[in-house]
């Protein structure tokens, strides 16, 4: 199997991206292809001891910014290690691609070169929430305005890679919503709501509200982009908060770090369960290739379990369920 990395694109580019494929190389089993700047990537590895001799790398002299329009990818910078990488992809030259770069960016360019899953109208990011058990939460970021028809479509892509990659045989689909009754939220909603209830291909659960996530009410939650984002920063904004806020507390005196000590294994369960950097990345569902979205401000950890993300992804089969199921969808529109 053979990864291909954007190694330049992200917060902490390109420093972490490069120990993070070289502490994934000694986990999977892939070979990998790092696309950017060879002159830096050469010099920060060799001034940190990463052994890269293994890798190939593809020079480009570009970089797609946080700041970039995303159809620059496709238009003004084509050069860049997140576009030649897509390319690579779209030219069988790889099996995976993974990045921390511009989300609109990177949905653009998988969509416009690697190319959707035919039948499928848009793709999505699929993110798994950090919860115990963990939940599917698309489109998170991708699609800020999205129909019934999406939403549809979503719903059956999550419910496919929860059962492939979570085993979860019957996964429960929710609508995130402002409320549990049918008629609530606006008329997307209300549509979508019947449309789901109508679909066969999904087990239905009706909508769920915010403050219901956390406490296993589904599996895979469909949203809009633009609510989906908003959701999953807010999550991992009140998780690291609470998570700082109980450090504080076992340190704050004797008697509390003596309790810290007796519920230690716990404490380090819970921290691992809700750990954002355990998860990696998001697969762009939909795409007719794994493409995985590694969080912007990713640090090695984050990006190592990205790459296994993609590992993972691609073994499972995910697309190829996706791609029969689609048939019944007909061409894209």
């Amino acid at each position: 199997m053979e990864i291909i990395v954007d190694v330049m694109s992200g917060d902490n580019a390109p420093f972490e991206m490069i120990k993070g494929v070289c502490l994934a190389s000694k986990e999977v089993t892939a070979n990998f292809t790092l696309v950017g700047n060879e002159g830096k990537i050469r010099r920060i590895a060799n001034e940190n001891g990463f052994d890269i001799r293994r890798f190939d790398i593809v020079h480009t002299d570009e970089v797609i910014t946080m700041e970039d329009d995303p159809l620059s990818i496709v238009r003004a910078k084509k050069n860049t290690s997140m576009g030649v990488g897509l390319k690579l992809l779209a030219e069988d030259k790889g099996d995976a691609f993974v990045s921390a770069g511009n989300t609109g960016a990177l949905f653009t360019g998988a969509t416009l070169i690697v190319r959707k899953i035919r039948g499928i109208q848009r793709a999505a990011i699929a993110s798994v929430l950090p919860m115990q058990p963990p939940v599917l939460l698309l489109d998170s970021g991708a699609n800020v305005t999205v129909t019934e028809d999406y939403l549809e479509q979503f719903a059956i892509m999550g419910s496919i890679y929860m059962k492939k990659v979570y085993g979860i045989d019957m996964p429960r689909v929710g609508l995130l919503n402002n409320g549990t009754e049918a008629c609530k939220g606006t008329p997307l909603q209300i549509e979508a709501y019947k449309r789901l209830m109508d679909c066969q291909s999904i087990n239905f659960v009706g909508n769920v509200e915010g403050s219901a996530i956390p406490f296993d009410a589904c599996d895979v939650l469909v949203c809009d982009g633009f609510t989906g984002n908003i959701t999953i920063k807010s999550i991992e904004g009140v998780g690291k908060m609470m998570l700082s806020r109980m450090k504080q507390i076992f340190n704050s005196n004797t008697r509390a770090r003596l309790s810290a000590i007796l519920v230690s294994e716990q404490l380090m369960e819970m921290k691992h369960d809700y750990d954002s950097t355990e998860h990696g990345g998001a697969p762009l569902l939909g795409i007719s290739k794994p493409v995985i979205k590694a969080h912007g401000s990713s640090n090695a950890k984050a990006f190592k379990n990205a790459i296994r993300q993609a590992v993972h992804y691609y073994d499972t089969g995910v697309i190829y369920e996706i791609a029969k199921e689609s048939e019944a969808f007909g061409p894209n529109k």
